[in-house]
């Protein structure tokens, strides 16, 4: 009896959580006239309260062809964010990598200092930084192009400090024998450091996508020209009147999260345990 209503209670607890993505699915079938229907007290005239249906029991496609169809310049924002968001993992793993491994394996002069320098800027907020970094970018001209997005993630601190944690248990003993084997610290941080530490630099990666799939702060402060835009900022220039592009766009955008999640769920607790775990 226990045990059911433990998963009587889980279950509940899982389908509040699901609402959400439910309630965009069934709103993206549907067609403008129920959603303004169901929707118009909140959206419309502010007054009374929403409604909603499980199904849509006027089932249209309507807002899909509208979005895939007619509205070219969705494509111009997702390519968009396709291009920032690889270029920025792509550039974080060539400087992040050596940076943890060099951190969690070696020992020089100031190592406490520079770390304790990651952590701080780790965590400062964006509003901290935006306006040295718009003033920096304004003098060397590179205000509305990509870069002034991409670079400042590039060299973020949040993935070394994800990825020194996993190095940092590789055990040393594992290091000392390949060295006895002629191997030099080369070879080491690619045959040992980098298999050994795959965990890490696979949860900085899911961790990554999903925050830099959905910048809005940085592409509205540095990017004026709206063909530049990323896909996020896509949904909160839709107007009232359509609020059914609205339901597909955040299908859509939901789609590339909800899969990199799936395929690197594992690797990402795995990862999240490690640097959690307790000495």
């Amino acid at each position: 009896m226990k045990n059911k209503v433990i998963l009587f209670i889980l279950c509940l607890l899982a389908g509040i959580a699901a609402y959400p993505v439910v309630f965009l699915i069934v709103g993206s079938f549907m067609n403008s006239d129920m959603l303004y229907s169901y929707l118009s007290p909140v959206l419309i005239d502010g007054e009374g309260y929403a409604s909603w249906g499980l199904f849509p029991w006027n089932f249209s496609l309507k807002s899909y062809i509208e979005l895939l169809v007619d509205a070219p310049s969705f494509f111009v924002m997702f390519w968009n964010s396709i291009k920032i968001v690889m270029v920025i993992l792509v550039g974080q793993m060539i400087i992040a990598i050596p940076a943890a491994w060099g951190l969690a394996k070696y020992t020089f002069p100031l190592k406490k200092v520079i770390y304790f320098v990651y952590i701080v800027l780790m965590l400062m907020p964006f509003q901290v930084l935006m306006l040295p970094e718009y003033l920096v970018f304004d003098r060397i001209s590179l205000v509305d192009s990509h870069l002034s997005v991409i670079l400042p993630c590039i060299f973020s601190t949040f993935p070394i400090f994800i990825m020194q944690h996993l190095f940092s248990k590789i055990p040393n003993e594992v290091i000392e024998a390949a060295k006895l084997e002629s191997a030099n610290d080369f070879q080491v941080f690619i045959y040992i450091g980098l298999p050994l530490g795959k965990q890490g630099i696979i949860s900085a990666l899911v961790l990554g996508f999903l925050e830099y799939w959905n910048l809005i702060e940085q592409p509205l402060a540095f990017l004026k020209d709206k063909t530049l835009w990323p896909m996020s900022l896509f949904l909160p220039n839709i107007s009232i009147e359509e609020i059914g592009i609205a339901f597909v766009t955040s299908i859509i955008a939901f789609v590339p999260c909800g899969l990199v999640f799936v395929f690197g769920r594992g690797y990402l607790e795995q990862g999240i345990t490690v640097v959690t775990k307790k000495e």
